[in-house]
């Protein structure tokens, strides 16, 4: 019964409601996440196709977003995209929403040509998807996170074999840095 879509600015202010909940009662508490997808989504980074909602009898329950960002050295940079906040509402966590919102965004940023994603997040559940820490491909975060936090995932093999740098985050990320 979960549909996973692409979000709508009809829906804007049920994630962001859905969003503070969802960290409000997170072990980190809530920093700030909704503001943060807010601003994504006004900015270059923001790739609509790649903000999606999890619906649950018609009421959003869960959001991921993923946004272009770029892993550059004094030599190159390449692109690849950012896992943004995800979130799944408190009452139907654990139950699969966050995993299949996780899958549907892989493929369809595969399917729009982007082949790796980063992100920084808890170390023992985004390996079941395929991160890997980021420091395996030489690359490094414009902050001081643990290392086993740091991940990265290849959607097409050999796509983070030359990245080597530092991840160069939009501007929104940058306010919560």
């Amino acid at each position: 019964m979960i549909n996973i879509r692409q979000e709508l600015p009809k829906d804007y202010t049920a994630v962001e409601a859905m969003i503070r909940q969802t960290y409000k009662k997170s072990e980190l508490g809530y920093r700030g996440e909704s503001l943060l997808v807010a601003n994504l989504r006004t900015s270059d980074a923001f790739i609509p196709e790649l903000s999606l909602v999890a619906e649950l009898y018609g009421q959003i329950v869960g959001h991921i977003l993923l946004v272009k960002i770029k892993i550059s050295n004094a030599n190159k940079s390449i692109d690849s995209l950012a896992f943004g906040p995800m979130s799944v509402d408190p009452s139907v966590q654990r139950s699969g929403i966050g995993s299949m919102l996780i899958q549907e965004a892989h493929q369809i940023a595969k399917t729009l040509g982007y082949d790796s994603i980063v992100l920084v997040g808890h170390e023992d559940y985004y390996p079941k998807f395929g991160y890997v820490p980021a420091s395996q491909f030489g690359i490094k975060f414009p902050f001081e996170a643990p290392d086993a936090a740091c991940m990265a995932i290849e959607l097409v093999q050999g796509a983070l074999a030359e990245a080597d740098g530092v991840v160069v985050y939009p501007e929104p990320f940058l306010a919560i840095i």
